[in-house]
């Protein structure tokens, strides 16, 4: 028999047990949330369950580096963007692994997440248990108006599926986020990540077989699909680096969200900043790898 290639449950850890060390770990964030009745779905047991695979992916694999955190609000709504990669939202888990243990004040981010993702039964509870919520208009503004922070990334799947000689070019930002901006009288939060695009090397997707089962796209890697569950989805150890962009209050009244031409230009301008930005950390960036020990090599 072959492998299993379901997703394993968080609940075969001891949830009040993972609880219990990451309150002590994370005593702020715990107080901000803890018993709050979450409509979306958000269990802090199963986020704090998970929570140490994730830091040690930040901390120890690979070894991310963040300028700018405290550019994110310590209260009040925000709209984070940034350039999306990796074929697997990692670049989300880090921003909320950053905001968890280097912001002064820890917050919760909810990102906007395709629907694609909750076609799978496993994967859609534990997406909602993490805290992150189905992508529509009206979850972004119940979020907005209670002064949460969410996070979009208009480049949807179009820009996890990009092939690896397209890496860290960012596709064309789709401009509903400004329109919701303006609207909610809300500030955007650029955000640039260097490290995402090469740790599943992409080298053809296979439309053919993604439309057969459903799929966004269904990439070949050099682990994916050769290599036995889990270790086909194990990332590349690369180096990361995160640049978080001071708040944009675009300052133009919610009437403006229906001018599109206004709405078109300003997604283009935030675009344009975040491939520059990313331009720049990518030349910057000396080292590819990291080693096993957490040095880069």
């Amino acid at each position: 028999m072959g492998p299993v290639t379901t997703m394993p449950s968080w609940k075969s850890v001891p949830p009040k047990e993972a609880f219990k060390v990451f309150a002590q770990r994370n005593p702020t964030f715990v107080n901000r949330y803890s018993g709050e009745e979450d409509e979306f779905g958000f269990d802090m047991e199963s986020f704090a369950v998970w929570e140490p695979f994730f830091r040690f992916l930040y901390e120890e694999y690979f070894r991310v580096t963040v300028r700018g955190i405290e550019n994110i609000p310590s209260d009040g709504r925000g709209i984070l963007i940034g350039n999306h990669s990796g074929l697997l939202p990692v670049d989300a888990a880090m921003m909320a692994v950053a905001m968890c243990h280097v912001h002064k004040s820890p917050r919760r981010i909810r990102y906007l997440v395709t629907d694609w993702f909750f076609s799978t039964p496993m994967l859609g509870e534990w997406t909602l248990a993490m805290g992150q919520v189905r992508a529509s208009l009206d979850n972004a503004r119940v979020l907005l108006d209670r002064e949460e922070l969410i996070g979009i990334y208009p480049e949807g799947v179009r820009g996890v599926g990009k092939p690896f000689r397209e890496r860290y070019r960012v596709l064309d930002f789709h401009p509903g986020f400004v329109q919701l901006a303006i609207a909610t009288q809300t500030p955007l939060i650029p955000v640039a990540t260097i490290g995402g695009d090469e740790i599943y090397p992409e080298i053809v997707n296979v439309k053919s077989i993604a439309r057969a089962l459903g799929m966004p796209f269904f990439p070949i890697t050099p682990g994916f699909p050769w290599l036995p569950f889990p270790l086909m989805l194990f990332p590349l150890p690369v180096r990361w680096m995160i640049h978080v962009h001071k708040p944009i209050d675009l300052g133009y009244p919610p009437e403006k969200a229906s001018d599109r031409r206004l709405v078109l230009k300003l997604a283009r301008e935030i675009q344009y900043e975040i491939q520059r930005d990313l331009n720049r950390m990518f030349k910057e960036r000396r080292r590819l790898f990291t080693s096993p020990d957490g040095e880069e090599i």
